[in-house]
């Protein structure tokens, strides 16, 4: 099953080291442990797990960034992703992770220790309480996401976090044209701009995955973000 990771960095012209697999291989083992417990994911076969967690992850990395020194945070981060694959093939990487369930955060403290990562820290509660906590607020040189929500709903969550010229990264499916033109005014309210979409094939599979790079081109105004459930309940526009 190993290999099927090594292809698919070849695919993406990512280097490989062999120490990776040892870590993606308890990364996968603990993931189907903990599964069983607290329904972390509903994708449960070895192969899929490589290729829709964790080459998913790393999509956003190429030859500029995969060796780089920045300071990331994951928001609404689940199972580790996409943050920890970065982080396993980047050790450069300063990681948080971000996360509302105290179970996927114990769940991840496993990982880890595991795994001997350094360099990551794991927070337990919402984006919309640490996004205006001094210690957390644009503080970080990139903030990733891969939860399931509306890019306006999503950048409210996410652009606090990130330091003016930094950006937000937004893992998204195919078809989101129209999502992406309902949130500019939103994404330009919270001191960002849409300046690229990035076009990626999953290696292995037939999925085109888009992610959407959000720069941080001045500070977020101290109204955001909103209280706790407002973003989702009534999203900027």
């Amino acid at each position: 099953m190993i290999r099927t990771l090594r292809d698919g960095f070849k695919e993406l012209n990512l280097n490989y080291d062999l120490s990776m697999d040892e870590k993606f291989e308890k990364y996968k083992d603990l993931l189907k442990e903990w599964n069983n417990k607290i329904n972390i994911t509903s994708i449960e076969n070895d192969e899929e797990i490589f290729i829709k967690h964790f080459l998913d992850s790393i999509l956003l990395l190429d030859k500029d960034n995969s060796d780089s020194s920045k300071k990331i945070i994951d928001v609404g981060t689940g199972g580790g992703f996409p943050g920890l694959p970065l982080k396993i093939v980047n050790e450069n990487f300063k990681v948080t992770l971000l996360d509302s369930l105290r179970k996927r955060i114990d769940f991840l403290q496993e990982v880890v220790n595991s795994l001997k990562l350094t360099d990551v820290d794991l927070i337990h509660g919402r984006a919309e309480d640490f996004g205006r906590d001094v210690k957390y607020r644009e503080q970080y040189d990139i903030c990733v996401s891969r939860a399931v929500a509306p890019l306006n709903v999503l950048s409210e969550y996410c652009m606090p976090f990130v330091k003016v010229g930094g950006y937000f990264a937004a893992y998204k499916s195919e078809n989101i044209s129209e999502e992406i033109e309902s949130s500019k005014s939103a994404v330009e309210k919270l001191g960002g701009k849409i300046s690229e979409i990035k076009e990626i094939s999953l290696p292995h599979t037939h999925i085109v995955r888009k992610i959407v790079i959000i720069e941080k081109v001045k500070e977020t105004s101290k109204v955001y973000p909103r209280k706790a459930g407002k973003p989702s309940k009534d999203p900027l526009i």
